[in-house]
């Protein structure tokens, strides 16, 4: 690069220096610009050499580029140098607009700081204006925009030595060297922006990548997992609207999927198990219910519900599982039946019906002298109940309260038909049963028990209970009837019993002996079956032996 004493710069130099600088910002990545901006300082500019020191996240500088001499690139490139002792360089010497000169009279005292450093080798000046080997003239390069203010961000150094022609620059070409320094600045700042936006770019793809193969991994997951899947809306008028199913849960309801679309849960529900659905969680749920076929039947499922964000604060939607557990319940259903079912006859066994039995019943009395002497003492925590009735607590406003919202059972008074409607306790025994069992065997004897159950159950109304409580001894729970009912079905019941039974290809007869019994609330389950039972011993002892069956 001519020197300012020339009275005109050359126009060679001007398109060398422009030429730089537009390969300045037309580098393809920022090391590649770094070092065109260290070739550039020694090819257009004149330096014999250059280095461009970059300020690192954490405050140093790192030596980026070097350019002129490969023994110093060697030598000091990728090395650093701590911020405070730039900053100790960048505040020394003389100030030629933005440069910085330190003269050799004053550069010893950086002899043995941490900054990456070389020497050329050369005689002594000559001349006032010529350059001494220790002599340092930093460019230092601050973001577009603050050029110049010492309070604005620093983004490197370029360091150079040694203009060709020996001498100091002078006016020209330190313009030029801070005007390079300035266009520097320019170029790495946008090949960072452009290495950021390339990484931006590549993160957003492999991005972009992972969340095709995310939702492409959702897609065969929910189309073709074993067990039912559906995604309804969350939210909105139309929340719990079911958007997609699978194939298993259209397979399992026999429903297609554009039928499915139409529906929400709740349209699918059994009417029994729309409390159970309700009460479930929308977020994280499970709930345990019957779902309606397109044939009308309903079967057993397990509904497990998640969240799922379409986006930032974008839809939510709601994932639910459908998992069939109809086999499983049945075989619930089936162990829960045996456990409360006779074996042989398929009727409630004697805990199923004591469980019936008490669920009518409280430990209040229903008649009107007990309940004025509840009243009486209500508020008496000694209270212990009326005698004979069965209180083994002082009643509180809670317990008190409960009775009142109980539909008490009451009993007909006296042995006359009062019109009272009750809870009458049938207690059957057999009668010659024991002989059929010695004469022709149990398997005869349980064909007997199996076909008076029958019978028994034929002959009751619907949700009237006929339980065997063990044996040849049944009992008949039926509701809402009065005495002369009770005593009239007792016939009945027993004209359908005593009829001829086939049983090992024979056919046999027994007779049955009925007790009536009345529950009321006051009275556990054990005390009706026992006055019942009292009631049928006092029958059978009543009626000639001749009459209580026919063998």
């Amino acid at each position: 690069m001519e020197t300012e004493s020339e009275p005109y710069v050359r126009l060679a130099s001007l398109r060398q220096l422009h030429q730089v600088m537009a390969d300045m910002n037309t580098a393809r990545s920022l090391a590649d610009t770094l070092q065109t901006v260290a070739d550039g300082a020694v090819n257009a500019l004149g330096y014999e050499m250059a280095c461009v020191n970059l300020v690192r996240p954490d405050g140093d500088l790192v030596v980026a580029a070097f350019s002129g001499n490969s023994a110093a690139e060697s030598l000091i490139t990728g090395r650093v140098g701590s911020r405070d002792a730039w900053d100790r360089r960048l505040g020394m010497g003389e100030r030629w607009g933005d440069l910085v000169f330190i003269p050799h009279t004053e550069g010893w005292v950086l002899d043995d700081d941490d900054v990456p450093q070389w020497f050329t080798d050369g005689p002594a000046p000559r001349f006032e204006d010529e350059w001494h080997p220790s002599d340092r003239l930093f460019a230092p390069m601050y973001t577009p925009g603050v050029q110049g203010s010492t309070c604005g961000e620093l983004l490197g150094v370029i360091s150079v030595d040694r203009p060709r022609n020996g001498r100091l620059p002078g006016a020209w070409g330190r313009e030029a060297l801070q005007m390079y320094a300035f266009q520097a600045a320019i170029a790495i700042s946008n090949a960072r922006l452009r290495s950021n936006m390339q990484r931006a770019l590549v993160r957003l793809e492999r991005e972009q990548q992972a969340l095709r193969a995310s939702e492409e991994s959702f897609r065969q997951a929910f189309e073709y997992a074993p067990s039912g899947m559906a995604i309804a809306e969350m939210g909105g008028e139309q929340h719990g609207r079911i958007l997609r199913t699978n194939d298993a849960l259209c397979r399992l309801l026999g429903r297609p999927a554009s039928a499915m679309r139409r529906y929400a849960f709740s349209d699918l529900v059994h009417p029994e198990d729309v409390g159970t659905l309700l009460r479930t969680s929308a977020e994280g749920g499970r709930a345990e219910l019957r779902l309606g076929r397109r044939d009308g039947s309903y079967v057993w499922v397990s509904l497990r519900n998640s969240v799922v964000a379409d986006a930032a604060d974008g839809p939510r939607f709601l994932l639910t599982h459908v998992e069939d557990i109809e086999e499983r319940k049945r075989r619930e259903l089936q162990l829960a039946h045996r456990a409360s079912h006779d074996s042989l006859t398929g009727l409630p066994n004697s805990a199923e019906l004591r469980s019936r039995l008490s669920a009518r019943l409280c430990r209040r009395p229903a008649h009107a002298g007990a309940l004025e002497s509840l009243d009486a003492a209500y508020g008496h925590p000694a209270y212990d109940g009326p005698a004979g009735h069965g209180f083994d607590f002082a009643p509180g406003a809670e317990a008190y309260d409960a009775y009142d919202h109980h539909v008490h059972t009451v009993a007909p008074e006296g042995d006359q038909d009062d019109g009272t409607k009750g809870l009458a306790v049938l207690f059957c025994d057999l009668d010659g049963f024991k002989s059929i069992n010695d004469r022709f065997g149990h398997n005869a004897g349980d064909a007997v028990l199996i076909e008076v159950a029958r019978r028994l159950s034929q002959g009751v109304r619907d949700g009237d209970t006929v339980a065997r409580l063990g044996g040849d001894e049944f009992v008949i729970l039926a509701d809402g009837l009065g005495r002369a009912d009770a005593e009239d079905l007792a016939v009945r019941l027993r004209n359908e019993i005593i009829q001829p039974i086939r049983a090992e290809g024979r056919a046999v007869r027994v007779g049955a002996s009925f007790g009536i019994g009345w529950a009321h609330c006051g009275m556990t389950a054990d005390e009706v079956l026992k006055s019942a039972d009292e009631r049928m011993y006092v029958e059978k002892r009543s009626r000639p032996k001749q009459h209580r069956r026919a063998g």
